[in-house]
Formats: structure tokens, sequence, C-alpha cells
């Protein structure tokens, strides 16, 4: 089996908005679903780890397009893995068209927690450390890495949300894919006609459950550059966001 897993994908028309083009939060699912395909067929997966209370949890993400495939438009998730530690490790991805055409890629960082006591669990204790004979550090991911997103006191609140039962996942947290939505929402269609997402970045701090209140505060860090943080009622900071709009 090769080391890099590359699954089709179809930009259905219901999962694109009203440019015609696949929505950000969509492509996320996707790379996510690569990455279960990718992992399970190689024996770490979640369908494997739920049965021994393991499971994983995406900590960051960083997505970087040069454009969105159009609806009906078949196109390929490549996913790899770029290295891991005891307890985290970086998945890459790019999509590709069936052309060769290279949309943009993705970058992210999983951490593997107890599905009980919700802590950090060691990697490698699964099938005697078997995720290092899948890493491929030699195929490019030519996209930053990204950081800590860094934002000051004076960021808005624009926003606050309740969450329900759509908005939880299979490890009983609000998803991951949620907040991209979320968060892309907080700018009106009018916006989205005269820009694009090139980068969007989102770095995962705490858990949040159904029922609570999701409050958004958004800061313009550069010019087309916002920084967003998501904290639940309690104040717990949730996640942040950066967005790049051209």
């Amino acid at each position: 089996m090769d080391k890099i897993g590359r699954y089709e994908f179809l930009a259905e028309p219901f999962h694109c908005d009203f440019s015609g083009r696949l929505f950000m939060g969509h492509l996320g699912n996707h790379m996510l679903n690569a990455a279960d395909f990718h992992s399970s067929a190689r024996g770490f997966g979640m369908k494997y780890l739920m049965t021994i209370q393991r499971s994983w949890v995406l900590s960051r993400l960083a997505i970087e397009m040069t454009e969105m495939p159009q609806q009906y438009t078949k196109f390929n998730v490549e996913t790899w893995v770029e290295s891991a530690m005891r307890f985290f490790t970086s998945r890459n991805f790019a999509v590709v068209g069936n052309d060769g055409h290279t949309y943009g890629y993705g970058r992210s960082i999983w951490a593997m927690i107890d599905t009980e006591t919700r802590q950090p669990t060691d990697i490698f204790s699964i099938d005697n450390g078997a995720i290092n004979d899948w890493i491929v550090s030699d195929k490019p991911c030519p996209i930053d890495k990204g950081g800590r997103v860094k934002m000051s006191d004076q960021a808005q609140l624009v926003r606050t949300i309740d969450t329900y039962y759509n908005d939880v996942d299979i490890n009983g947290h609000i998803n991951s894919v949620k907040y991209i939505e979320h968060v892309l929402d907080l700018w009106p269609i009018d916006w989205y006609k005269e820009h694009r997402i090139q980068r969007f970045e989102i770095a995962y701090v705490a858990e949040a459950h159904a029922g609570d209140k999701l409050s958004f505060y958004r800061e313009e860090t550069a010019d087309g550059e916002f920084c967003v943080r998501i904290s639940k009622d309690d104040g717990v900071e949730c996640c942040r966001s950066k967005v790049k709009f051209v």
C-alpha cells in the first residue's frame, strides 16, 4: 500500500456557494474524510481507535487555495503523514484535479486522546508505533505551517451563537468544520462577491459542547487579514482562526 493516499471527491452543487465553487467548510470536511480513509486503511483510524477508547482530535488546520473546485468537478485529496511525535502528528494534503491541476494545499496537526479522560495519549503505543512506517518526509507541501494566532485586546465582539445537535460530531464536541463555517459566516455575502479566501487557519484550544454559547471576537490585523477568537459563555477560549482574503 502506498504511503500517500489519494481519494476522489465531487464538488456537489449543494456543497457550493453562490459563485458555484466549493465551500471552504466542505473542502475541510473532505480533507478530514481523506485523513480518516488513509489512517483506517493503515490500521490507526478512528474505527479501530474507538474500540480501545482512543480517538484522533484535530489540533490545527491550515488551508491555502489558489482557487476552489467548481460545481460538478471531480477532484482528489491526497494526504500523507509528514511526521509523528509522542502526542502529536502532522498530516498534509494536496487538492489536485484529475487533469493534474493543483488547487491548493493543507497542513494539519492531530493529537490522540483517551476518550474517557479526554487527555492526550501516546501515539506510538498503537501497534508498536506503526504510524512510523507511513511517514513521508520528502513530499513537498509548499504552504506555511502557520503559527500562533496573535490578537490584541482590541478585538470586537461581532456575534454570539447557540450550539445544537447539528454542531456535534462523533467525539461528542463541536465539530471542527462547524467552527470553520461559523467563522466564515461573520462576513456578509456582499463581501464574498468582492473577495476570495486565499488562506484559512484554525487552532483548537478547548472543547465546546451542545448548548454552549460561542462568542466571536474579530480583529483586522493586516490588509485583508482577520483574526477571530471564539470563546464559550464561561470565558474559556475554544479556538482561534486567521483568514486571509484577496
